[in-house]
């Protein structure tokens, strides 16, 4: 077939740009950059966090490598960004919402968020869609599906490629019948979902030529709601290339930067300040277990979202989190035991896998688990809730350790089982299982049936 040209729309922007702190120097938005080449990664700007980085980019640089695809647009909400600016073979095109805007949308954005993650299973958002708030929801999916038409004019797309919840209206408001795709990335339960939204989430949903979900439940469930939708359960992926193991002074020097000492113990926790995460169940869980070994240190990497950073919604759910685990460290009488890194780079990350003996991902409820599959791409066994998509994949005690959340003496037995002093062939073994396990969420894995997908959309 012949190559194709991509429109990628997602919420999270692929690229931040970072405002120097002491007013110096002119931040790279004031000096409108049209190359992210004339930039300096990690003072200009920095990739962001999570899934958009470390999945939907390498797939799309793929695909363009491979030609594949001939030309590549990606639209996302990035208010503190020029319009546009080249990322290699790549444009990025950037929404703005006015700020009144901005906080009704991210009201909507947390509630729907909330349900569906069952921290918010109160009825009270029940008639979200016919609230005010709702309004500046649906302007933001508007402001979007404007701009991709107007891309779309200028560049025939062949395909629209669109990604998670918050942008779910979008396929509706193209008006278009090319081809479209959904990616839901988030958990999809039916029991969930109030019976007032089903109607509205049907409608948009039906607009789209292929709906992807990250885990067999989720499909399941998909149709459950829409029998007539296209479902594709793919595995989330990463690129197995990005991995290798950080020479050992590097690893050495990040542990001392970050008061790690060399006969301590680390159990290691990735993910961004929210309480969908669960972080306060590791720290309750290293409480219950810490007289029993004194060398244990629990190290919480990640800072906030975009949608709680002030590069992106500036909402603070972050903070508040991060402010209540540190009263939970102070109260449990842990402060020498518990780290908090914030974000960090990830030559530093690298190190910290390196150094980790086991990682954990204790998530009240997860879209699917990246984490747990770079521990294993890392060679470490992982500790993983068992409302993690990625669960599905996990052969409890072959290639790691699963436990449930509603249960507080069950992720500290799983604890103790990785720390006894006789559990070297058993971290042993789920390390290299957990590796083997990981050529599911691989790269190649999934742009074989990426292209797959995208080729029989495109020609149907």
């Amino acid at each position: 077939m012949a190559p194709v040209s991509l429109c990628i729309n997602t919420q999270t922007p692929l690229v931040q740009y970072l405002v120097p702190p002491d007013g110096d120097r002119l931040d790279p938005v004031s000096r409108n950059p049209s190359d992210l080449a004339t930039l300096r990664e990690g003072v200009d700007f920095r990739f962001s966090p999570g899934g958009v980085t470390r999945m939907v980019y390498p797939l799309v640089r793929r695909l363009l490598e491979e030609k594949f695809v001939h030309e590549a647009h990606w639209v996302a909400l990035n208010p503190h960004a020029p319009p546009t600016v080249r990322l290699g073979a790549m444009t990025l095109h950037n929404v703005t919402l006015e700020s009144d805007r901005m906080a009704g949308y991210g009201r909507v954005k947390e509630a729907i968020w909330g349900r569906i993650h069952e921290i918010d299973a109160t009825e009270h958002h029940d008639d979200l869609f016919w609230t005010e708030a709702f309004s500046e929801y649906a302007y933001y999916n508007r402001r979007t599906a404007e701009l991709i038409r107007a891309l779309d004019e200028q560049h025939d797309f062949d395909v629209f490629y669109v990604h998670d919840f918050q942008q779910m209206a979008v396929g509706h408001m193209l008006g278009t019948l090319k081809p479209k795709v959904f990616r839901w990335h988030i958990p999809f339960d039916l029991a969930t979902i109030p019976e007032t939204w089903r109607a509205l989430l049907t409608t948009y949903l039906d607009s789209y030529d292929v709906i992807v979900v990250s885990s067999a439940k989720y499909a399941e469930s998909l149709a459950a709601l829409h029998p007539k939708a296209k479902v594709l359960h793919l595995y989330p992926y990463l690129d197995p290339t990005d991995y290798s193991r950080p020479p050992r002074t590097t690893v050495a020097a990040t542990a001392a930067r970050l008061g790690i000492g060399s006969r301590d113990e680390v159990a290691l926790l990735v993910g961004r300040m929210d309480p969908i995460k669960g972080q306060d169940l590791a720290i309750a869980a290293l409480a219950r277990v810490a007289g029993e070994f004194p060398s244990l240190k629990l190290v919480l990497v990640g800072n906030g979202s975009f949608s709680g950073s002030r590069a992106g919604l500036g909402l603070s759910k972050s903070a508040a989190w991060r402010a209540h685990l540190e009263e939970q460290v102070a109260q449990l009488g842990l402060g020498d035991r518990v780290v908090f890194t914030g974000h960090l780079p990830q030559a530093d990350l690298d190190g910290l896998y390196e150094r980790c003996r086991f990682t954990i991902l204790p998530s009240l409820r997860e879209g699917f688990g990246l984490v747990a599959v770079e521990s294993w791409l890392h060679g470490k066994p992982a500790i993983v809730t068992q409302r993690a998509g990625v669960a599905e994949l996990i052969r409890d005690g072959v290639n790691g350790l699963l436990f449930d959340p509603d249960d507080p003496a069950d992720l500290p037995r799983q604890i103790r089982a990785l720390m006894d002093e006789r559990s070297g062939p058993l971290r042993a073994r789920l390390a290299r299982n957990g590796r083997a396990a990981s050529k599911k969420c691989s790269l190649a894995a999934a742009e074989k049936a990426e292209r797959e997908m995208l080729a029989e959309v495109t020609e149907a």
